[in-house]
């Protein structure tokens, strides 16, 4: 079964056990040396969209699921893979069991542009209720962004 690593709103258990009713949690992770940025301005509906670089300063919390075929398809369709918004490469998830093998999605586009703040807000909370160390979250909160409004 492939290993999927979520970073983005795909941290919130929630979300993900109603976009992936039969892909387990696994447990939670790291991916060392990327960082999470922004980019992709046109792609979105609300300024950037979430994806990772490759950072050898940085890591990136992330939750580990098994995903079944019927899921994967399901979250290749919502996170635009067929639209060409975002790709999947695989990557080494540190985690308490060891290192694993593991696919992410990648913004296929150029990184820049600042998130808006709703989307920060979603994705640190997100971060929040997959357990990511308090020092991660607040990071997260403490990130330049843009506010939407006339």
């Amino acid at each position: 079964m492939p290993i999927y690593a979520a970073y983005g709103s795909n941290l919130d258990p929630v979300r993900m056990s109603q976009r992936c009713p039969h892909s387990p949690l696994r447990g939670a992770g790291w991916l060392t040396d990327w960082r999470l940025t922004f980019g992709g301005e046109a792609f979105g509906w609300d300024g950037p969209l979430a994806t990772v670089v490759e950072d050898p300063l940085h890591q990136v919390f992330v939750a580990v699921y098994d995903l079944t075929a019927e899921d994967e398809r399901a979250l290749d369709e919502w996170e635009g893979v067929d639209h060409a918004f975002y790709r999947k490469i695989r990557v080494r998830v540190q985690t308490l069991d060891g290192d694993r093998l593991a696919w992410v999605y990648v913004l296929d586009a150029y990184e820049g542009g600042l998130p808006s703040a709703s989307y920060l807000g979603l994705i640190a909370d997100a971060a929040e209720a997959a357990g990511a160390p308090d020092d991660y979250v607040a990071e997260l909160r403490s990130r330049p962004c843009r506010s939407v409004g006339p």
